[in-house]
């Protein structure tokens, strides 16, 4: 690989051998869960708030405070756990993990680290059909600190605690990853799962989501690990890919030079694609945990980790079985109508009407898509309940309108007017496709009748003349004719 880079007013090329090394990734991923209260106190956790409005005496650690956990909390890391095929441990505590940043109001923070609520499980993830299981270390809780801002003003940087005492869950992968794109894909699939189970929205360009990487690299078919560097608080995913990818150049550089890599925090400036230092990186006895006294350690019964599993949605993985085995739905179609919740669960709701599946699919995949699209809108805010759109599928999958007709024509008046049904609009509007055998012969006799020098050119083999005929017919009709059935019988007339 050949790397241009830039000192001074020069540039220079640098010869990189990619090939050598091997990358080794593993990725540390704090999820927001969506609960309306902190997690051990009522502060509201919602978004934007003007800044240190959603904060309490217990959010700010003032002595003589108390903690009280937020139970919808547990109930979340376990259902994440679930869904990640993880181990639930039973027996908890929490534990202060202490550091003094400026946006840690209580100079320590309230974690489960030492002791997670799920141990193990994995992450699927896909490269050309072939499934690589990513394996996970935990899942634990913790509290979220408040956010540091510096462009506000020059001078200082700004501290707005409204996210102190947040309530989060941090994935711990281990370090299974190989590749940029494999970074990428693990956290495109763990958001989909994380909004799929609703305990997270998924909105990095928001905080709800942030990603840590931990990056080494060592010789192709070396065992051991090479010092690790950490790169903090990645905002999107295509960030991620592209801070691996430049940490990944700049190891190899660092290794080719014989220059020691260093044990650090470093952060990525997307401007300009490069890494920079912020710090060592701390070990763990720097943190100098201990059980947190004022919280009781906790059980989380056998009973109640089914009660939550009784309450799991379908996952992807076993509704694309279903698509692809009993609906016999291509490959393709079952990944988009699964890429997210609200359209899986759209389709899901119109064929408890319908058994059309893959007429279905395309409905959902093509108009109702490009509408959403247009409109910049989710699919559960689709104007068109879904028992009206089942009806319509009914009536173009039963010969009595087209497609293009029910498409473009029924479903622009559905969608301007929900209370209507389609088959009303179709009678409203003289769209109903006429399939009684003996009007469309009528209408077909004529249409050959207006043409004699094209019958004989057909008959004399100019076989492409049937679409002349068919579109005469479609004409007569006025376009309600079932072209189905009209190029059955114009094909058998034709002959004789």
């Amino acid at each position: 690989m050949l790397l241009y880079l830039r000192v001074g007013l020069s540039t220079f090329a640098v010869v990189i051998n990619r090939e050598k090394y091997e990358l080794v990734v593993g990725l540390e991923v704090h999820a927001q869960l969506l609960t309306s209260s902190k997690i051990f106190c009522g502060d509201s956790t919602s978004f934007d708030a003007p800044p240190n409005t959603q904060v309490s005496p217990v959010s700010l650690g003032h002595p003589g405070t108390l903690p009280v956990m937020n139970i919808k909390a547990i109930e979340f890391a376990i259902k994440a756990g679930l869904a990640l095929h993880c181990k639930i441990e039973q027996q908890h505590y929490f534990a202060r993990k202490n550091y003094f940043y400026p946006d840690l109001p209580k100079g320590y923070q309230v974690t489960q680290h030492t002791a997670p609520v799920c141990t193990g499980g994995y992450l699927s993830i896909y490269d050309k059909g072939t499934e690589k299981k990513v394996r996970l270390n935990r899942i634990h809780l913790e509290e979220d600190a408040g956010k540091s801002i510096h462009d506000i003003d020059p001078g200082f940087t700004c501290i707005d605690v409204n996210r102190a005492g947040v309530p989060l869950i941090e994935i711990v992968s281990e370090p299974d990853l190989r590749s940029a794109e494999e970074a990428y894909q693990f956290l495109t699939e763990l958001r989909r799962i994380l909004r799929w189970i609703e305990v997270c929205d998924g909105n990095m360009e928001e905080g709800s989501m942030r990603c840590d990487a931990n990056i080494s690299i060592r010789i192709r078919g070396v065992k051991e690990l090479g010092t690790r560097v950490e790169i903090k608080n990645l905002n999107s995913i295509r960030n991620v890919k592209k801070a691996i990818e430049s940490e990944f150049n700049r190891l190899i550089t660092l290794t080719e030079n014989n220059e020691a890599v260093k044990q650090e925090t470093r952060s990525y400036n997307a401007d300009n694609d490069t890494t920079f230092s912020l710090r060592s990186k701390e070990e763990e006895d720097d943190y100098r945990y201990f059980p947190e006294p004022d919280l009781p350690s906790f059980f989380v019964s056998e009973k109640e980790i089914r009660e939550v599993e009784a309450l799991m949605p379908l996952l992807p993985d076993q509704l694309k079985k279903k698509y692809t085995d009993v609906f016999l739905l291509n490959e393709y179609d079952s990944s988009v109508l699964l890429s997210d919740k609200e359209t899986a669960d759209f389709y899901e709701e119109i064929i408890l009407r319908t058994t059309n599946y893959k007429a279905t699919a395309n409905w959902v995949l093509g108009p109702v898509k490009s509408y959403c699209n247009e409109n910049n809108i989710s699919v559960n805010l689709f104007p068109v309940s879904t028992a009206g759109f089942a009806e319509l599928i009914e009536l173009t999958e039963n010969g009595q309108v087209s497609f293009t007709t029910a498409s473009t024509r029924i479903l622009q008046e559905l969608i301007s007017d929900p209370s209507k049904s389609a088959i009303t609009v179709a009678r409203q509007l003289n769209l109903l496709q006429e399939s009684d055998k003996e009007t469309v012969e009528a209408w077909i006799d004529t249409a050959i009748a207006s043409m004699p020098e094209k019958l004989i050119a057909y008959r004399n083999g100019k076989k492409n003349l049937l679409g002349l005929f068919a579109g005469e017919v479609k004409k007569l009709s006025k376009g309600r004719a079932d072209m189905q059935l009209v190029n059955i019988l114009l094909t058998e007339k034709l002959k004789t």
